[in-house]
């Protein structure tokens, strides 16, 4: 691809607020990768700081973002614009910053060797991709910020807790933990704390019957043998946050101050703090951390952040698909 077609295609990218996906024939390891300039506010998207109620620029965000230790992007999964706003994080970061760390909820410790593999052009994609559980929607929506990391040199994190073990323990409460194999247990966190006396259950409580595929809709504490059901989902819950938690803290301990993180991961992880965001500060507690979450609405040009502010540092709305 000429570099004349790699501006084009950018410009393109930023006017129509598409998530990047490489599309040349080219080894997305070596091909020269485009420069995105930084989404500008626009019919789509509206990025507002919530300590002052002000629209500010997507760039000043970055700025912002490149000061910090780690940034957590809340992302609504289902949201096209909310993933073009992440690549275009990832890459001004890559602008302000030496070195950059991708971390990703949407892939789970087991897999690091085989993305590590594929990071380095040892796989390829295709052994990747069949090895790796990507999540359904990985070519549209995350597909181009690992295919940066790859060009650019830089580490990806598969943060979260394998599925299969997130499910076992919404059925049988932590102490499925105790059933692994020395090996299947370092894919999870040593550290488990999970309290359901908390304001992070209480949302808990009661966002389950919209969060998704992050748990069984429906649950409510009615009953004994329905609270104990909830508690044991709100423990898988506890057990994602906590191994992202690890994870993340693990690089940010080994790269000593060098790198800035970016954690992608679903905005309830995150939101208020709390979830994954909380664990990190509970093993860092001197962190910079920045805290944004995506929220799409009709009309991100007259949406009102009101009570939205409290969620993060940032508040991006963004048109509702």
């Amino acid at each position: 691809m000429r570099k004349t077609t790699i501006v084009i295609a950018a410009a393109a990218l930023v006017s129509s607020g598409c998530t990047p996906s490489w599309t040349g024939s080219a080894d997305p390891a070596t091909a020269p990768q485009p420069v995105m300039r930084a989404p500008s506010n626009s019919a789509s998207f509206r990025v507002v700081e919530s300590a002052t109620g002000n629209t500010v620029s997507f760039s000043s965000l970055i700025d912002r973002a490149s000061r910090a230790d780690v940034v957590y992007f809340g992302e609504q999964h289902d949201d096209p614009e909310t993933h073009f706003l992440e690549f275009g994080l990832l890459e001004g970061l890559g602008q302000r910053r030496s070195n950059v760390v991708l971390s990703l909820e949407m892939f789970e410790r087991d897999v690091q060797p085989s993305l590590d593999r594929y990071l380095s052009g040892a796989q390829s994609e295709s052994t990747f991709l069949a090895t790796a559980r990507p999540w359904p929607r990985y070519a549209t929506d995350y597909r181009a910020m690992v295919l940066l990391a790859r060009a650019r040199g830089w580490k990806v994190i598969a943060a979260n807790i394998p599925r299969p073990m997130a499910s076992a323990i919404s059925r049988k409460g932590m102490r499925a933990l105790d059933t692994l194999t020395t090996l299947e247990r370092t894919y999870a966190s040593a550290a488990m704390v999970c309290t359901p006396d908390s304001p992070y259950f209480a949302r808990f409580s009661q966002a389950m019957g919209g969060m998704g595929g992050h748990g069984p809709g429906g649950a409510t504490p009615d009953t004994s043998a329905a609270r104990a059901q909830l508690v044991r989902v709100y423990e898988a819950q506890c057990a994602k946050d906590e191994t992202m938690a690890e994870s993340i803290a693990r690089e940010l301990m080994s790269s000593r101050g060098r790198s800035v993180i970016l954690h992608v991961n679903g905005a309830f992880h995150s939101d208020y703090r709390q979830g994954t965001a909380e664990r990190v500060r509970r093993r860092m507690t001197d962190l910079r951390e920045l805290v944004i979450t995506a929220v799409p609405v009709e009309n991100p040009g007259t949406a009102v952040i009101g009570a939205e502010a409290a969620k993060a540092d940032y508040v991006i709305f963004t048109r509702k698909p």
